[in-house]
């Protein structure tokens, strides 16, 4: 049996020089970032050898490149000490105004377009040091990411997950289709008939467009003829003003696209409402950061009350 390694042993500040050899690849930067010497980094390096029985770092013209057992130390060790940070940082005296913590929110380019404007104007002036990291995921992801506390704050529609999860309703929606001024179609009764002889794009990424437009069509015994498929929201209103394509978008956000000679039609099929929903995880239910920053994205979606 392997013998167990002795913790006592072992400089965990090894593991911050390590994660800043990982972000760096340098190691007169590395040691720039965690404040020591050129040598004293080089030492931590030779420790680490040791310790993990591996090169991890091999000198290139490029600067040091990670080996697989580097590669394979990463994301865990990244996640080691930003627990450790959460840990050790005093939530109970939380002060947004000097705070310099980092959240890492999930949001789709469509989320973040309606709320991440404000949000961060909001952050500017009551948390001038607060940084954000914002990530685009699938759903099931998400969960994944919550639940292992690799992220603090979701903003989605509809994700499956179990009790660990909370959730908060932030902004009604519903989807419209959306085509450019000129079309044959952009004026005059939409009619089903007329969507499905169309030709469209869809966001391919996103289970939103899927759920609420093609599986409402497929129950009917229909489908649409999808010529077109762009990972992110955003392309649509350029692809739109050149082609004589048909889009289903959020009503929220087409709203900022009629001013681009795009026009925003109903649906010619039952349309349901939906939320755009924040989600977190129980452990920070009273976690006084974690209620600020959740207070701020409710209070940063208000206008769309």
């Amino acid at each position: 049996m392997k013998k167990p390694i002795n913790l006592r042993s072992i400089d965990l500040n090894l593991l911050v020089f390590f994660d800043a050899l990982m972000s760096e690849r340098h190691v007169t930067r590395a040691a720039n970032k965690v404040s020591i010497s050129q040598s004293a980094m080089s030492n931590a390096l030779s420790r680490l050898r040791h310790v993990f029985k591996d090169d991890l770092f091999i000198r290139t013209s490029k600067g040091m490149e990670p080996t697989l057992r580097a590669f394979e130390l990463g994301q865990s060790i990244g996640q080691i000490l930003q627990q450790t940070s959460r840990l050790m940082s005093s939530d109970i005296h939380f002060d947004p105004l000097i705070s310099n913590r980092s959240y890492s929110i999930r949001m789709s380019d469509l989320i973040a377009a309606l709320v991440l404007p404000v949000l961060v104007n909001n952050l500017s002036s009551s948390a001038p040091n607060i940084s954000l990291d914002i990530l685009h995921i699938s759903p099931e992801k998400t969960v994944e990411l919550l639940e292992s506390d690799q992220l603090d704050i979701a903003l989605s529609t509809d994700l499956e997950h179990n009790n660990s999860i909370r959730s908060q309703a932030l902004i009604s929606d519903r989807m419209v289709c959306i085509l450019r001024k000129g079309h044959p179609l952009s004026s005059g009764k939409l009619t089903l008939k007329k969507f499905l002889d169309g030709r469209h794009l869809r966001v391919s990424m996103s289970p939103t467009d899927i759920r609420f437009v093609d599986n409402v069509l497929a129950s009917q015994g229909h489908k649409r003829d999808v010529v077109l498929n762009v990972p992110h929201w955003l392309l649509i209103p350029e692809i739109l003003k050149k082609t004589d394509l048909i889009a289903v978008i959020s009503e929220r956000l087409a709203s900022n696209f009629t001013n681009e000679d795009l026009v925003l039609r109903p649906l010619p099929f039952m349309a349901n409402y939906f939320h755009w929903t924040m989600y977190w995880h129980k452990r920070y239910e009273h976690s006084q950061s974690h209620q600020w920053l959740r207070g701020l994205i409710v209070s940063s979606s208000l206008i769309y009350k």
